[in-house]
């Protein structure tokens, strides 16, 4: 169900909001992260699918021509050479909707933030029981 603004209130409400063959794509998204993260609660954040754990993992989001995925730059950064191949921007890399999805690099990428916000968040809790 959408809000007041039209905007999705769920994951299930976003990925209903587009064609059969776009939804079937960002379900293979959304499962595989949760394969990947199973611990991360799912959120709708910047209007998009959100995964978080200790703060933001992994988002995605549907456009016109490409299914747009977003691990921050560090997950950009850390998987450069592999997303190569596609489009990116500062924090996001875009998978054309005519091809298959790089559901094994989405699954590496997301345990890698997992691992990422789990290291910040303990060095966090250090720091926090030295003061």
């Amino acid at each position: 169900m959408n809000d007041d603004n039209g905007k999705p209130n769920s994951i299930d409400d976003y990925i209903a909001n587009f064609p059969e063959a776009v939804q079937a794509k960002l379900q293979e998204m959304r499962v595989t992260i949760r394969k990947a993260a199973p611990e991360a609660q799912e959120a709708i954040s910047y209007g998009m699918p959100t995964f978080k754990l200790n703060g933001n993992l992994v988002h995605f989001a549907a456009f016109k021509n490409h299914i747009g995925f977003y691990p921050v730059p560090s997950g950009i950064e850390a998987f450069q050479e592999e997303l190569s191949v596609y489009k990116q921007g500062k924090g996001s890399v875009q998978f054309p909707l005519d091809q298959p999805l790089p559901l094994e690099l989405v699954s590496r990428i997301a345990k890698f933030r997992v691992a990422e916000n789990l290291e910040k968040a303990e060095a966090k809790a250090k720091k926090k029981k030295q003061k």
